[in-house]
């Protein structure tokens, strides 16, 4: 069963990458607002992207979330390249390496996790706990980013983001490898919880899109998303972690490459869908939170 919700995980999670990436140009374009919805365009990625989570939602249910979870992380190897396309250009070589690198040290790090299958237990008490939590980081995250700018704004928003996301994947944890072919289980306000907190991540999800550094916001989610459930798999479910000294040096060595992926992510410029109109006038386009940064991406020394 755990090899089969792993199988069903990637298919899922190939969804899900093509349907962020194609939301992240629909929400690049209109911004994070409500115009979305009448773009029949971010329907379809989101319609693409909810197939993605339904089955991942039903790999959860067969198998545990700290196996589950690092599956979808290989995704941001396509993901990249797809938005790329989708933006009318090539990825750039070291858009590639980063993603190569963030994927390569989150799945290092999680397969250090024991694969144990175990019954998913919460608590009330500590389901209320978690959402508080989550709903700080995100109120923490939100906030500071409000006075940033760049990809430090698009991280910021992703790690809030990733962290609902998390959430949802820990009810559906829950819920479904709790049911045991008994749908009467599914009457509980755990159950009611789900679609709230999935609303909520999608509407963090496309604001954090809406930033332009699609790169960066993925990779911040797709770290964010599996380390908190692992986190709260291992202390809320009794989930396994790794022990021993001897996981402790492949873990830094992980680590590492994704701390050095994430950085290479983060110079890279943004993508915009509207391109300059070079022969219309010779004016410099006024500088704005939407004023228009580049037409290709391309590495980047910041300076704000």
């Amino acid at each position: 069963m755990i090899l089969m919700g792993i199988s069903i995980a990637l298919i899922g999670a190939l969804g899900y990458a093509l349907g962020a990436a194609i939301q992240q140009r629909e929400a690049v374009s209109a911004g994070a607002t409500l115009k979305l919805v009448r773009r029949p365009r971010w329907w379809i990625g989101g319609v693409i992207g909810f197939t993605g989570a339904s089955l991942h939602a039903l790999a959860l249910s067969i198998a545990p979330l700290v196996v589950v979870q690092p599956v979808s992380v290989a995704t941001l190897v396509f993901a990249v390249p797809l938005a790329a396309w989708l933006h009318g250009r090539r990825p750039h070589r070291a858009e590639i390496i980063g993603s190569v690198a963030v994927a390569a040290g989150l799945l290092g790090l999680m397969l250090l996790v024991p694969a144990h299958n175990v019954t998913p237990v919460l608590s009330n008490r500590a389901a209320i706990g978690l959402i508080a939590t989550v709903g700080a980081i995100v109120a923490v995250t939100f906030l500071i980013a409000r006075w940033l700018r760049g990809p430090f704004k698009a991280l910021l928003m992703a790690i809030g983001a990733g962290s609902v996301t998390a959430t949802v994947s820990t009810f559906v944890r829950v819920v479904g490898g709790g049911l045991g072919g008994d749908l009467t289980r599914l009457l509980t306000w755990f159950t009611l919880a789900i679609p709230v907190l999935l609303v909520c991540a999608v509407v963090l999800l496309q604001k954090s899109y809406a930033v332009g550094y699609f790169g960066i916001a993925y990779a911040g989610v797709q770290v964010v998303d599996p380390i908190t459930s692992v986190t709260a798999g291992a202390v809320l479910l009794g989930e396994s972690l790794p022990t021993g000294a001897e996981n402790v040096i492949p873990a830094l060595a992980a680590a590492t490459v994704l701390i050095a992926g994430t950085i290479t992510l983060g110079r890279m410029a943004p993508d915009h869908t509207q391109a300059v109109p070079e022969a219309a006038t010779g004016a410099i386009p006024e500088a704005g939170p939407g004023a228009v940064e580049a037409t290709r991406l391309r590495p980047v020394v910041r300076a704000d």
